[in-house]
């Protein structure tokens, strides 16, 4: 993944965030509010519309210091953590599937893992 893809994905992802959150404040918010799911779905909204502000900051990151390849893999994580977390959550909120939610932590952890991987690719050295 090269840093214009890592802009692109991070509008799309971005763009993403802004329709998911409309469509359940206005779409989905009686089921949401019927099923007391309201709160998970703003939190994958939430983390959604984050992590897509972090890929972007990561893409224009790695645009300027194209040598630092763990921000690929920071990159990589934080997309993984955006379909991982907030999709299980979103699929848990539609679907009532609660199994859906032992899926989440797993996001969270790629989500760890791509600022764990910032922090690498900043090591002294690394540069």
């Amino acid at each position: 993944m090269n840093a214009k893809i890592m802009l692109q994905l991070a509008a799309i992802f971005g763009a993403l965030a802004v329709i998911f959150g409309a469509f359940g404040a206005h779409a989905l918010e009686a089921l949401l509010v019927k099923t007391g799911r309201l709160d998970t779905y703003e939190t994958a909204v939430n983390y959604h519309f984050y992590y897509s502000l972090a890929l972007l900051m990561v893409g224009i990151l790695y645009q300027q210091n194209p040598t630092m390849t763990g921000l690929k893999l920071s990159a990589w994580f934080f997309l993984g953590g955006i379909i991982v977390f907030s999709g299980s959550l979103y699929l848990l909120c539609l679907s009532q599937v609660t199994w859906l939610g032992a899926i989440t932590p797993l996001g969270g952890i790629s989500f760890i893992l791509g600022w764990a991987w910032i922090f690498v690719s900043f090591r002294k050295g690394n540069q």
